[in-house]
């Protein structure tokens, strides 16, 4: 799979990393940047992944940020994406599994290397089940009726 990852300045470090995990599993990286430390505004970011997975340039997107909230909220900004911010492998792999997420987002300040490394493998590993999820993904896309 070709994996888009970016991230703030806050979440530099950590993208570095987890982009040389996810090219050690065997995936193609798509590093949409930052290219540095210096101070750049997480939406900017969150809006190249979401732009690259809708398009179908990526096929997931791995946002990060201080806090991961802020990039998931940009992120999900996008009809065409599902981003969700993640801790642990079962909530990235639920987000998989139940909400055939397209993204996953987690924050630098919160969560340390390997927990981020665990939590990519489990969404990268998971698969959509359908069935009982697939009306509720769709409305995931649809408007709200007011």
């Amino acid at each position: 799979m070709r994996i888009a990852i970016a991230s703030d300045h806050a979440a530099f470090d950590l993208k570095a990393e987890l982009a040389a995990h996810i090219a050690a599993l065997g995936h193609e990286v798509l590093d949409l940047g930052p290219d540095s430390t210096a101070s750049v505004d997480y939406p900017d970011y969150g809006y190249k992944i979401a732009e690259a997975v809708a398009s179908g340039n990526a096929d997931r997107g791995v946002a990060l940020c201080g806090s991961g909230i802020g990039i998931s909220i940009a992120v999900n900004r996008h009809p065409a994406l599902r981003c969700a911010l993640v801790s642990e492998p079962l909530s990235a792999a639920l987000s998989r599994s139940h909400n055939n997420a397209n993204a996953i987002a987690m924050g630098a300040r919160l969560i340390g290397p390997e927990m981020a490394k665990a939590c990519v493998e489990a969404f990268l590993a998971g698969e959509f089940l359908g069935g009982r999820h697939e009306g509720r993904v769709a409305k995931l896309s649809t408007p709200a009726l007011a």
